[in-house]
């Protein structure tokens, strides 16, 4: 019997849509979800299917920035068979999601046996919450927003691909790529795509990678099929409200709501009504 059910993968499912690209911690939020619904965090199983279903997610944006991604794509296919289109400001960008995305792989493998333990626990999630909103609120504050996503550099894709780290060590420290691009004077809907653009290949690897262990230690294949199109139907409507929220609005609301998820987390946890 898988240790997560058809119905419990349905709002997994949803939490991690809405909560994926979200400044607000997917892997959060996800715990959360699990600890009031019973189900053990930190479960081999458990950690599987939290990274399976974002792989819905992932294809949400495939699918959203499917121009973008084609583009990018190509430049690179041309670039590497045609020297003089090396210059092409996408030809460069591809390669930078690759040289970016080298720090978390390296990392995720070697800290392995800590993110899918210690590292997994409650506290840490609300921590992480709370930490992870001031330095979101001094970034999205400091920052003066000047630079679109043509501006980008290989340093800047190399600091916010690396910042991924902290998430990946810290649950709840969820989009701390959007803090380290607002950090380096991005405007916000620039530091947003390029947060979705460098979480594709780590979340997606993540995922592929999580796969075997998922279906092997009790996750089952039916509530890892609903809770993966689950998450890209919610996904895919989150990045689309997303983009038109931040090209308007500061990102203090979710400064804001962080802290509360955090606190709140703190209280049931010390309550005993969670159990980390």
């Amino acid at each position: 019997m898988s240790v997560i059910s058809v119905g419990q993968a349905v709002v997994l499912g949803a939490v991690e849509g809405v909560t994926e690209f979200l400044p607000v911690s997917s892997t959060g939020h996800l715990k959360i979800a699990e600890g009031l619904m019973g189900i053990p965090v930190d479960d081999r199983a458990v950690v599987g299917f939290s990274a399976v279903v974002q792989v819905g997610a992932i294809a949400a944006v495939l699918v959203y920035f499917f121009q973008d991604v084609v583009r990018i794509v190509s430049a690179w296919g041309r670039g590497l068979r045609h020297r003089e289109e090396r210059h092409h400001h996408d030809y460069r960008f591809a390669w930078w999601v690759v040289c970016a995305t080298v720090p978390i792989v390296v990392v995720g493998l070697a800290a392995a046996p800590l993110i899918e333990g210690p590292l997994a626990s409650l506290w840490v999630v609300a921590g992480s919450l709370v930490v992870g909103s001031g330095v979101m609120w001094a970034a999205d504050r400091t920052g003066r927003h000047k630079r679109g996503e043509d501006d980008t550099s290989f340093q800047d894709a190399m600091l916010v691909g690396g910042s991924q780290i902290l998430a990946l060590l810290f649950p709840g420290f969820s989009r701390s790529t959007m803090s380290t691009a607002l950090a380096l004077d991005l405007d916000r809907v620039a530091a947003t795509r390029l947060s979705f653009f460098l979480g594709i290949p780590a979340l997606t690897g993540a995922g592929l990678y999580e796969l075997k262990d998922a279906l092997g230690t009790g996750a089952g294949a039916a509530p890892l099929a609903v809770g993966t199109v689950v998450s890209f139907v919610v996904a895919y409507a989150s990045i689309a409200w997303l983009l038109k929220f931040v090209a308007k609005h500061s990102f203090n609301a979710f400064v804001v709501y962080r802290v509360v998820v955090g606190v709140l987390l703190f209280g049931l946890l010390g309550a005993g009504v969670l159990h980390s």
